[in-house]
């Protein structure tokens, strides 16, 4: 005998929903843009974070490692990303945790939904941008379940470096990175022609080799964005972006990682003991079987309904196989 699983949040009056032409849209194309998916008010709050994270920015003077071969070291040096803010501020988790973000993602990757990671960009004029990479070889999910949502704060476009993709590249598998390690997406041995790539994310397309698989597509194409405006995207979608060529604007950002509760997570940003980060990760939509986290700052999250769960159907089996509510009897032979 077995239960029905019927996965329902509690009910909000803001919830968005998103249309089946949507949902075919991203796992075909493996993108999709969400027009004022936050309010003003919602914007503001992030903005005025990454406005406190520049200020505290200009107080450092680091020098990234000269024997560092990461080719983000320069940003992370000058603290123009920033990650896991959500774990140390209170608007970031709630930015991370927006009900309305996770709604799009319980529809697209869900029903159940874990928030796994939070990075704001800053990205001042002459800095940023990040070449050809997939998101899924950074973070591994099992099953491979990964999203990302790249949140604008402001006015994102080709001149301070929005975000350019490869539509469809989606369906392609993760190329493995020499030099990135933490484990496998796929299984080993299981292609007989995937090969490994150099220098994933480096700028360069003649130092990064991926660019060559991306060569096999049509041209990429940008994606800009206005404040409150959400691209979700699949991670095996091919990605990148361009230093911010303006003089005098920025292009902040705020860009989270979810995946659905029921993937095995061997991967936390800041580490974690034995075999799984699960229990680092916050529990954002519907419920799991796996170890989960709950919010540090006390945002509220919309998981299961325990009412709605308690009426699933009770099944039992048939002797053909199939399967009926309990309420039912067999035919007498």
């Amino acid at each position: 005998m077995g239960n029905y699983y019927l996965p329902k949040s509690r009910a909000r009056d803001d919830r968005y929903m998103v249309s089946v032409e949507a949902y075919k849209h991203y796992h075909r194309e493996g993108y999709l843009i969400v027009k004022g998916l936050l309010s003003t008010s919602d914007v503001a709050e992030l903005y005025e974070l990454a406005e406190q994270s520049r200020i505290q920015s200009l107080k450092q003077d680091a020098a990234a490692d000269p024997d560092s071969k990461d080719p983000l070291k320069e940003e992370f040096a000058k603290a123009t990303r920033i990650h896991m803010l959500s774990r140390q501020n209170a608007a970031a988790e709630r930015g991370m945790l927006h009900p309305r973000i996770v709604d799009v993602t319980e529809a697209l990757i869900g029903p159940d939904v874990l928030a796994l990671q939070s990075m704001m960009f800053l990205n001042p004029p002459g800095k940023g941008g990040q070449g050809w990479h997939q998101d899924a070889c950074y973070i591994k999910t099992h099953p491979d379940t990964l999203i990302g949502a790249w949140i604008a704060l402001e006015e994102a476009d080709e001149e301070n470096g929005c975000l350019w993709v490869v539509p469809c590249s989606n369906h392609e598998p993760i190329y493995p990175p020499d030099g990135v390690g933490g484990g496998n997406v796929h299984a080993l041995d299981a292609f007989r022609d995937l090969h490994a790539v150099q220098n994933v994310s480096h700028i360069d397309d003649e130092v990064n080799t991926l660019s060559k698989v991306v060569a096999n597509y049509p041209p990429a194409i940008p994606v800009p964005l206005s404040p409150g405006d959400v691209l979700f995207f699949h991670s095996h979608l091919f990605h990148r972006s361009y230093p911010n060529r303006t003089t005098d604007r920025f292009r902040r950002s705020y860009v989270c990682h979810y995946c659905n509760a029921r993937s095995w997570v061997p991967w936390d940003h800041d580490g974690y003991e034995g075999d799984s980060g699960n229990y680092r990760q916050i529990l954002a939509r519907g419920a799991t079987h796996l170890p989960y986290s709950e919010p540090s700052f006390g945002t509220e999250v919309y998981l299961s309904d325990g009412e709605e769960a308690a009426n699933s159907v009770t099944m039992m089996g048939m002797d053909n196989g199939m399967m009926m509510p309990m309420g039912m009897k067999k035919e007498e032979e």
